[in-house]
């Protein structure tokens, strides 16, 4: 019988969140794991493509890219192979925790169609945090236009620090819009003011599962990078080129395992919020098959 992860059976506090999304995170990681590579590969297809034709990496190859129609070619199809590919990895993870067949070809095809609502609300996110930010972007112009002192620098500084707590509130508030636009049937704005709802006061527990899991994000990278490092050192013996790629490895690694992390946390936090908005957890008893006596 399949366990059904999704959504759990009442409201959880904020371990038993973090314990829900390494548990959805265990059970379909290996699943999940082809969409997870191939969409940190698909994001290396221009890098790669400079490879390919001996050029420098970063800021020394922007001339020859602007010259170079099929570099942004490649560029294009980084970003859409990258996201439909990476959305698919919660179409997975949501099919595969609810008990329902995952099937690759609709969920490469979903993905595929909900770029354009994706986009619309990084779009509006964007735009607004930005407004929240832009009178201190005044100020520091400002500043520097008069010549700049280090009062006037810590003013801006103090002034990015105030306008950043209306804007992670605001990214709070529509942390969960990408989630339900991605597994359910509303529309871009709709998922918006859905996640909008679902949110009202759980800014601090929210803030807090977020950032507990932003450093065992960060931990995750900092171990393996030097695990990755160190080996590589051992068995390159000083080959530049070895390392390179052993480090290139353990990045195309640590990226396809971040993916489906941060897709069960976010299932895991709507989960939650949805029971507690908006009683998932007696629908879901209700449509339970009875126990056997």
């Amino acid at each position: 019988m399949t366990d059904i992860l999704y959504p759990p059976s009442r409201p959880q506090a904020v371990g038993e969140v973090l314990d829900s999304a390494f548990r959805i995170f265990g059970a379909t990681l290996v699943k999940c794991l082809p969409y997870a590579v191939l969409g940190v590969f698909a994001g290396q297809l221009p890098t790669l493509y400079d490879l390919g034709k001996g050029r420098p990496l970063g800021q020394a190859a922007m001339l020859d890219h602007l010259r170079d129609p099929l570099w942004w070619l490649l560029y294009l199809l980084a970003i859409v192979g990258t996201m439909v590919l990476t959305n698919a990895v919660i179409l997975r993870e949501y099919a595969l925790v609810t008990g329902r067949p995952a099937v690759a070809a609709a969920e490469l095809a979903r993905s595929l169609r909900r770029i354009p609502g994706l986009l619309l609300i990084g779009l509006v996110v964007g735009l607004t945090v930005l407004a929240c930010c832009l009178p201190a972007i005044v100020i520091a112009v400002a500043v520097k236009a008069s010549g700049g002192t280090m009062a006037g620098f810590a003013m801006v500084g103090l002034a990015f620090i105030l306008l950043l707590i209306p804007a992670s509130w605001l990214v709070v508030r529509w942390s969960c819009a990408a989630t339900i636009y991605l597994v359910s049937d509303r529309r871009a704005l709709a998922s918006m003011t859905h996640s909008w709802q679902l949110t009202a006061g759980s800014f601090w527990r929210l803030s807090l599962i977020y950032t507990i899991a932003i450093i065992l994000i960060i931990v995750l990278y900092v171990l393996s990078g030097v695990i990755g490092g160190t080996v590589s050192l051992l068995l390159a013996r000083g080959d530049v080129a070895v390392i390179t790629a052993a480090t290139t490895v353990v990045v195309v690694l640590l990226g396809a395992i971040a993916t489906p992390f941060y897709w069960a946390l976010a299932l895991a936090v709507l989960g939650d919020l949805t029971v507690r908005r908006e009683g998932a957890d007696i629908a879901q008893r209700m449509s339970a098959p009875p126990a056997s006596p």
